[in-house]
C-alpha cells in the first residue's frame, strides 16, 4: 500500500488518458491497494487557470475525485505555514502547498515537476 499524491498535471493527464502519463505511473494510481489523494490546491489551480482560459478541464471537480476514488486532501493552517517556510527552490505556489502537504503528511508524489524532488520528498516519475 502507498499513499501517493497527484500533482495537478498528472491528475489531468489521468483524467485525460493522455499518453503523457507512463505506464508505471498508470499502474500505481489504478491499483486500488494504494490511497490516491487529490489536494485542494489542485482543484484551485484548475479552477483559476481554466477562468482565466488557460487550461481546458472539467466542472465538478468534486464529483470526479470522488467517481474516481481518490482521497480529497484539504489545507490546514498547518499545511499552509509549512508551505510559506519552504526554501525558494519553486516558486510556484500550488506547487509548494503540494510540497508541503507531501511533507506534513508522508506522501509521495507523482509529478513531472522538476523542482519538486529537491525537496527531499518522494517523487514518482510522471512519465515513468
Amino acid at each position: 500500500m502507498r499513499r501517493l499524491l497527484l500533482d495537478t498535471h498528472t491528475f489531468l493527464w489521468w483524467l485525460t488518458d493522455s499518453k503523457k502519463l507512463g505506464k508505471n505511473s498508470r499502474a500505481l494510481i489504478r491499483d486500488s491497494k494504494n490511497f490516491i489523494f487529490f489536494s485542494a490546491a489542485s482543484g484551485w489551480e484548475i479552477s483559476i487557470k481554466k477562468n482565466l482560459g488557460k487550461l481546458e478541464a472539467p466542472e465538478g471537480m468534486d464529483n470526479i475525485v470522488e467517481e474516481e476514488g481518490f482521497e480529497r486532501l484539504s489545507i490546514s493552517v498547518f499545511h499552509a505555514e509549512r508551505a510559506g517556510a519552504l526554501p525558494l527552490i519553486h516558486r510556484d505556489p500550488f506547487d509548494r502547498m503540494l510540497i508541503a502537504q507531501a511533507q506534513a503528511e508522508g506522501l509521495e508524489i507523482i509529478t513531472a515537476d522538476e523542482f519538486i524532488p529537491q525537496y527531499g520528498i518522494n517523487t514518482i516519475s510522471a512519465a515513468a
